[in-house]
């Protein structure tokens, strides 16, 4: 057993050590880590001044825009606070000044405008009366959404950023068998190793390439949202998030790049592989609009049903884990799932590479290599 895995690991390496010295694989890097952090500095980029409409009832409207000149306030009065109440919560004011006591809000306030009001009525009364003024009431009539927008913002990267990196790997895994049997390499290969070992040591070694493309993903995402100060919008539990992108991407590509190796070791001609991927691409296309439909209501039947079942599981969980709260047991039988998929398609793969790698020329039907005994 040892033997075999160390000639997995060799195989492993072999892969390694051939793809990540390319001028590809090294531009490509750079290009994903410079775009990475031109997404997290945009929003400081391209920030207009803030603009702000807020209610009053019973209350003179505070000089906001002296403590904030290039912010834009827009007040509105109501005649009482039912109908500020009603403003707030259908979205027509970002807040309501009640009686010059309290604030209404939709969940937790924005920060900016939060501190703006509060300094600014305190600043006000004091220089009328001279004497200690309590802070205003904050009161929020609706669900706390102050994480809702970064979340569906993390969830929407997310879609894209496993979706690329998936069928980026598994293509490569599937050039890879090709191009080996093609020149008839794999040949030698497996004087010295099984096919089982060959195949295995591919996954593994390409997957790896995939985590050093995902780690610098979220490395300098990460690092340069800190830096452009987006990061303190990121919702609690993060550390959480990145640890099931990890565990997800590892688990969706096991179960689509060992299909890859399968379907493409019928093939002996890089021209072919696009005709025998066509049911994998197109299960991978499903999964990534199901995984873009989830950002939108992630708490939905859809949403539950697809981060159960394999492999949409793959990519729905981590989005929808992003984009809202998800019950533990829900994640554990996911992953549960995933883990019975993906050694259901070892065993399935590993049976078809053996049997058709070494089979050059025209094209070998799936229904053939099944049957052989």
């Amino acid at each position: 057993m040892n033997g075999g895995m160390s000639s997995v690991m060799l195989v492993a390496r072999r892969e390694v050590a051939t793809h990540i010295r390319t001028k590809a694989f090294v531009i490509g890097l750079l290009i994903t880590a410079v775009l990475v952090g031109g997404v997290a500095f945009a929003p400081k980029v391209f920030d207009r001044p803030d603009s702000y409409k807020i209610g009053a009832v019973h209350s003179q409207e505070l000089p906001l825009k002296a403590a904030a000149p290039d912010a834009e306030f827009t007040w509105r009065t109501f005649p009482d606070e039912a109908a500020a109440k009603k403003a707030v919560l259908d979205g027509d004011v970002d807040a309501a000044l009640i009686d010059n006591k309290k604030v209404l809000t939709d969940g937790e306030i924005g920060t900016e405008l939060g501190v703006l009001l509060q300094s600014t009525n305190r600043e006000l009364k004091l220089g009328a009366a001279g004497v200690s003024i309590p802070p205003l009431q904050m009161v929020s009539v609706g669900a706390d959404t102050r994480y809702q927008a970064a979340r569906t913002g993390i969830a929407v990267v997310l879609v894209l950023v496993l979706f690329m990196l998936i069928i980026g790997q598994v293509m490569m895994v599937a050039m890879g068998v090709v191009e080996e049997k093609g020149s008839r390499i794999v040949e030698i290969l497996l004087t010295s190793v099984r096919p089982w070992q060959l195949l295995a040591g591919k996954i593994i070694g390409l997957g790896a390439l995939g985590l050093i493309n995902l780690g610098t993903i979220l490395v300098v995402g990460i690092s340069a949202s800190l830096v452009s100060g987006i990061a303190v919008d990121f919702p609690p539990g993060l550390p959480g998030i990145v640890a099931g992108v990890l565990v997800w991407f590892v688990l969706g590509y096991a179960f689509f790049a060992t299909l890859a190796a399968a379907l493409s070791s019928l093939v002996s001609r890089q021209e072919e592989v696009g005709n025998v991927m066509s049911p994998l691409t197109m299960l991978i296309m499903v999964t990534y609009f199901g995984a873009f439909y989830v950002t939108t209501d992630p708490t939905g039947t859809l949403a539950r049903v697809a981060s159960l079942v394999p492999p949409f599981s793959s990519m729905v969980m981590p989005v929808r884990m992003a984009a809202a709260e998800v019950p533990f047991w829900e994640v554990g039988l996911s992953m549960v799932l995933m883990v019975l998929a993906v050694l259901g398609v070892l065993s399935f793969g590993a049976k078809v590479y053996e049997r058709a790698v070494l089979r050059t020329g025209a094209r070998v039907k799936l229904g053939d290599v099944l049957r052989v005994k």
